[in-house]
């Protein structure tokens, strides 16, 4: 069959705001598992091709696809409905699937807001796409394929939860041939994402990953990693890399096994990885900066041991601490996360976070608005209490209130968001290690993005 994936045109991408691309692994693994089985297969990158509708309607009429695939997240889920409608207006037989974390938890919403979609892929979709594929083409009943929901005489039928896959290292590698992969960039480097490992055994009330990918932790051996990155820095010329676990340090002796083959390949590969502070060691960090790593992005949230308590983080202040300087001892950069407006936050609080983040002398910070996204603990907590503002989807981009927190009002809470960014940017002790350092590139993008936003 032929199969057309899409990440639909956005009018928020991260190109836009801060001049880095990301490459749509998802739709990349989809369309290799696919190709595998014989299938014509192509994907479009809307965002980095910098396609609009007018364009991607050209592609729809050339490929002339059986089934569109469309991914998205929550705040660009009616950029998906607009592709959805736009393929059945060109081809009203052509079978339009969608899938994402969104769609995941909200699947009869889905079908009930956008007529135009078919099936929703719930989870993870390689097997559930394959199968989904192959029982299109020989016309067998949908309710034989697990892990989805579509309509049956008006009705929204959903299928069985389809189990995890056990075994990562059966899955073909992302179909890097399909993407634009000289588009992808860090500046001036060649860049490119990898996912090592899928599910997270903790349960942050904000985060849905433990419950789209599972609470038990999933990892890919440290040699098919390695075969990955060679692909990319061989066949691609990848210099930048960016693992994309949500934990890649989760298990200490895989991390440094993979540091340790990427110094065995000669890879020279510059790359970053996000972790937990309470699970860094000194042995690994010195590992992974001789392996490559120059930034690890840590979530420490809050500087407010209550709020720690209240999202269910599972660390503590001190932690935090030790993780900096641990990280700064190897002399890896620090991007700390941090998110204002819990419920059950205050004034005072925000303010500790903020003082918090300045103390640790981090390299970078990332502050954002609390955002209840659907299939996450936070949501069912919201909506229960009634403190959801709107289910206006396209509002939900962490720049914006969306949750009421009892005690603040909305308006206060950006412009705490906007006080957190030039306290923490506009330090003339961090405007003076940028100098130092001769490296601005991060410091000029933040400050792009941070202009673009208050100018709406």
């Amino acid at each position: 069959m032929r199969v057309l994936f899409v990440l639909p045109p956005s009018k928020f991408a991260l190109k836009e705001a801060a001049g880095i691309t990301a490459l749509p692994l998802g739709l990349a693994y989809l369309a290799s598992v696919l190709e595998r089985e014989g299938h014509k297969v192509k994907v479009l990158d809307c965002p980095t091709l910098e396609y609009d509708l007018k364009d991607l309607e050209r592609e729809i009429k050339g490929f002339r696809p059986q089934v569109m695939g469309i991914t998205s997240t929550t705040s660009t889920i009616y950029d998906a409905y607009k592709v959805a409608r736009l393929t059945k207006e060109i081809n009203p037989k052509a079978v339009v699937v969608i899938g994402g974390p969104h769609v995941s938890f909200t699947a009869e919403q889905t079908l009930r807001e956008c007529p135009f979609i078919d099936v929703v892929v719930r989870g993870e979709g390689e097997t559930t796409t394959e199968e989904l594929i192959t029982c299109l083409e020989e016309g067998q009943p949908l309710e034989e394929v697990r892990g989805i929901s579509f309509r049956k005489d008006e009705k929204v039928v959903e299928t069985e939860n389809r189990p995890f896959i056990e075994n990562l290292d059966e899955l073909p590698f992302p179909a890097y041939h399909l993407l634009p992969m000289d588009r992808y960039k860090v500046g001036r480097h060649h860049f490119a994402n990898i996912i090592t490992s899928r599910g997270c055994p903790f349960s942050c009330i904000f985060c849905s990953s433990s419950q789209l990918c599972g609470k038990r932790w999933r990892a890919r051996s440290p040699e098919n990693v390695i075969e990955e990155l060679k692909v990319l820095k061989y066949e691609y010329n990848i210099s930048e890399v960016e693992f994309l676990d949500d934990t890649f340090t989760l298990n200490s002796p895989r991390a440094e096994k993979i540091c340790d083959l990427m110094m065995r390949e000669n890879l020279n590969l510059s790359w970053s990885a996000s972790s937990r502070v309470n699970t860094l060691t000194q042995r690994l960090a010195n590992k992974m900066r001789k392996a490559g790593c120059h930034t690890i992005y840590l979530g420490i949230e809050s500087g407010s041991q209550k709020i720690l308590d209240l999202i269910q983080k599972g660390t503590n202040l001190v932690q935090a601490e030790r993780a900096v300087e641990i990280l700064k001892g190897a002399k890896i950069n620090v991007l700390g996360s941090f998110i204002i407006g819990i419920p059950g936050e205050t004034i005072k609080s925000i303010k500790k976070t903020i003082k918090f983040a300045k103390k640790l002398n981090l390299n970078f910070a990332q502050f954002s608005i609390c955002t209840p996204y659907p299939g996450t603990k936070l949501f069912d907590i919201a909506r229960e209490k009634g403190f959801l503002l709107t289910r206006d989807w396209s509002k939900y981009t962490i720049l914006d209130p969306v949750m009421k927190t009892p005690g603040i009002l909305s308006k206060e809470l950006k412009r705490w968001l906007l006080k957190a960014y030039l306290s923490f940017y506009l330090r003339p002790k961090f405007l003076l290690e940028q100098v130092k350092r001769r490296d601005l590139f991060f410091f000029r993008k933040a400050l792009k993005a941070g202009l673009n936003y208050i100018r709406g």
